[in-house]
């Protein structure tokens, strides 16, 4: 399904991961472990999209993604929970509920995704009326995790799911 093959990476003048190999098939778990500074955020950023490689590959569904904006990754089955929660502070839980669900059109999927992440994370069902900003630490982790679900991804990149 993904296969990243000797990517190299530049943060300005700084090599940040030097020939990173992988592979992921369907239905596969894989943790990338490593330190402060080992180059999992850098992978997993280079992987959907947020960082471009100045080297190597990165296919998925064996379609180089190299051409695409990260936005449009998504489409195309690619969802990523960054470091840091990120939820839409302003916005209600059902709201950004429904932005991980801005490229869909299909109304009742998108209803019924909505009703399994609130049985996936009962607490958001909950709280659905209430303002992201005003939750927990742990509760906009779930929140972001939901909301990369409703993409309904072939892939999803979690990046410290237990920070929160």
């Amino acid at each position: 399904m993904l296969e990243v093959d000797d990517v190299h990476a530049y943060y300005g003048n700084i090599h940040a991961l030097k020939g990173i190999t992988l592979s992921v098939e369907a239905r596969e778990i894989v943790a990338l472990i490593g330190g402060n500074g080992a180059g999992k955020t850098t992978t997993l950023r280079a992987i959907s999209g947020l960082l471009r490689p100045r080297m190597g590959t990165i296919r998925f569904e064996g379609e180089d993604l190299g051409r695409y904006p990260a936005h449009q990754l998504v489409a195309r089955g690619i969802a990523m929970v960054p470091e840091g929660r990120g939820a839409f502070a302003k916005l209600t839980v059902a709201e950004n509920l429904e932005m991980g669900a801005y490229h869909r059109a299909d109304q009742a999927g998108i209803a019924a995704d909505i009703d399994h992440v609130y049985q996936l994370f009962p607490r958001l069902g909950e709280r659905r009326k209430q303002l992201a900003g005003t939750m927990s630490g742990g509760e906009q982790q779930m929140l972001v995790m939901g909301r990369a679900l409703m993409s309904r991804p072939q892939l999803l990149l979690l990046d410290e799911p237990s920070m929160g």
